[in-house]
């Protein structure tokens, strides 16, 4: 199977949608495949007015129903975040709805969460694969925890998707802000919000990633369950070595490593996505994947976000032996999942002016026939043959 690709939204294609960005894409467990994005409504960046959009694929992400606007309002008086009002950023009266993270749960349901001006959270829960949504709740008050250890004005989930650990714990990626810095996102810190009842509520675990003159503004990570049931968190940083930057917990939420520079895994100063392709108790061969631009020796960050490359590790992310360019041209933020049948599936941000577009391509593709989901057999991923 070579690469086959669909856009699932392009600049221009709505008369009410300037700009498409920030995607998350999951499987649900009927094999529903599921991209959320952030649909702007007025020109401004980040800080744009927008709403939370979906489209849904019954085919594996051949073809794709029409674009479902599936956060569009909000209780309560929808404020502007005094943060970005103080800096002049985006257009007075636009509220931007921003960083949809999907979550595929493995009982049936898709778990949603986004974020209202970057400074209210909420939740969302489909049980028909995403043709329909329960109300919002919104869930900000778990992120009050958070404020005895950092004074945040600003806060993000993903972007990208969310993870179910094998013991059923819904978690998702976040950063916080105080929001005094560039765009109003900086500094910041990295953490995790999970659930441990199906997404009915939710808890803040601890900070996972400080902002410190080394780790410069941790934000938009990336996790994986490992083979062991830790969980890895793979976040950007500003760090001037520009190295992905990973720290493990026992639980998804608490008990954080010393954090960590990946020398093998690239930072252009972009949101990445890691997930599993096998093993972990499936009786396969332990095989993580990796997406993000791959631009090393680019000076200009206006450059940096081309090239996107997918990298394959046999054991469980310490080397990366396996890499092929996805999209050469430009390509920003991506998301990645499989589907039931193994077809890995990528969403990303591509073109100038902006489109989505979903990828589709097979192990075989990517190792160039070297390794096959049927043949391989289970390594242990300590030893020395999990290398590759």
């Amino acid at each position: 199977m070579n690469v086959a690709s669909v856009d699932v939204a392009r600049t221009g294609d709505s008369p009410v949608y300037r700009r498409y960005r920030l995607p998350s894409i999951a499987v649900s467990a009927r094999g529903t495949v599921l991209v959320a994005c952030e649909g702007y409504l007025t020109e401004g960046g980040d800080w744009a007015g927008g709403h939370i959009l979906l489209r849904r694929s019954l085919d594996g992400g051949e073809t794709w129903l029409p674009v479902q606007a599936v956060a569009t309002t909000v209780e309560g008086q929808p404020d502007k975040n005094p943060m970005a009002t103080a800096r002049g950023l985006g257009v007075p009266g636009a509220i931007t709805f921003d960083n949809a993270v999907l979550i595929a749960d493995r009982t049936g349901p898709i778990h949603l969460l986004y974020c209202v001006e970057y400074m209210r959270c909420f939740y969302m829960r489909s049980d028909d694969d995403g043709a329909t949504f329960t109300p919002a709740v919104e869930i900000t008050g778990a992120f009050e925890a958070f404020r005895k250890d950092y004074p945040w004005q600003v806060l993000a989930v993903g972007p990208g998707h969310g993870i179910q650990l094998r013991n059923g714990r819904l978690v998702a990626p976040v950063w916080i802000s105080p929001g005094t810095g560039n765009n109003a996102h900086h500094p910041s810190v990295s953490a995790t919000v999970y659930s441990d009842d199906h997404g009915r509520t939710w808890q803040a675990g601890d900070i996972a990633i400080p902002d410190t003159t080394a780790w410069v503004n941790p934000n938009e990570g990336t996790m994986v369950e490992l083979a062991d049931g830790r969980v890895l968190l793979d976040t950007r940083t500003l760090s001037t070595n520009r190295r992905r930057l990973q720290t493990v917990s026992p639980d998804g939420a608490t008990g954080w490593s010393q954090p960590e520079f990946h020398e093998q895994l690239y930072e252009p100063v972009c949101a990445a996505s890691m997930i599993r392709l096998s093993g972990a108790g499936d009786g396969r061969r332990n095989r993580l994947l990796f997406v993000n631009p791959y631009t090393p020796g680019v000076e200009e960050w206006s450059d940096r976000r081309r090239n996107l490359t997918v990298k394959l590790s046999y054991d469980e992310g310490r080397t990366w032996p396996v890499a092929k360019t996805l999209e050469p041209a430009y390509a920003g933020y991506s998301d990645l999942a499989i589907s039931p049948d193994g077809t890995i599936l990528c969403v990303y941000e591509a073109g100038n002016p902006t489109r989505l577009a979903v990828a589709r391509f097979s192990l075989e593709w990517l190792t160039d026939g070297q390794d096959s989901l049927a043949s391989a057999v289970p390594v242990d991923p300590n030893s020395d043959q999990a290398k590759g």
